[in-house]
């Protein structure tokens, strides 16, 4: 799903539209954050971010003093010079997040970016992107299997079908924002959400298991 509204693959019915217009081709208005980290391991971090300034005609001089911006913001200031693999995976993906926000894209899509990360880690890494979303305000479309994530982080979460894929229920999440990860999913209401939306899922699979 995500690659058909990032240009990367056709539709195979139908047709997917963005900014009112229909998708023929990969937008520089679109960010994509993968799963892996999508990193230069040849560039240290300085370079890696000023990458796509660059490629967008950005002056040297200026694609380094907004790469130097990002990197503090993501919070690696002292780590410019450092290659990835001198880098822990949530360093990594600091790194990842700052190559896309830089480009300032309106729309960012996210294919389970912090799966691999550990439950500490990956709670940080919640955290700085809700403060870089604020930031940027982006429109944000964020695949996970991870009902908690998915809680913390939208406004909407949309369920699946299993294959073929369908948007089976749309649930608002009618949490105030800001949100403190740390804390949000012991909230009464927190709990309310992920309890109708496990439902929902849980039907879901029964009927999968059932072969319907």
């Amino acid at each position: 799903t995500l690659g058909l509204i990032a240009g990367l693959a056709k539709p195979q019915a139908g047709r997917v539209t963005l900014f009112d217009a229909p998708v023929e081709g990969v937008d520089r208005r679109v960010g994509f954050v993968f799963q892996q980290d999508a990193v230069f391991p040849w560039r240290s971090v300085l370079h890696n971010v000023m990458a796509g300034p660059l490629f967008r005609g950005v002056g040297k001089a200026d694609a380094e003093a907004q790469a130097r911006d990002w990197i503090v913001r993501v919070g690696l200031k002292g780590f410019e010079n450092h290659h990835p693999h001198q880098l822990s995976g949530g360093m990594r993906k600091r790194v990842a997040l700052a190559q896309t926000f830089i480009n300032n894209p309106q729309v960012l899509l996210m294919d389970e970016p912090f799966s691999a990360l550990d439950v500490q880690t990956r709670e940080l890494m919640q955290e700085e992107l809700l403060q870089l979303w604020a930031q940027a305000r982006s429109a944000v479309l964020f695949v996970t299997h991870d009902l908690d994530e998915a809680i913390l982080l939208a406004d909407r979460v949309a369920v699946l079908t299993t294959r073929p894929a369908r948007v089976k229920s749309v649930h608002a999440i009618d949490l105030p924002r800001p949100r403190d990860v740390a804390t949000l999913r012991y909230d009464e209401r927190f709990i309310a959400i992920a309890r109708r939306i496990s439902d929902d899922l849980r039907e879901e699979v029964l009927r999968a298991r059932a072969g319907h």
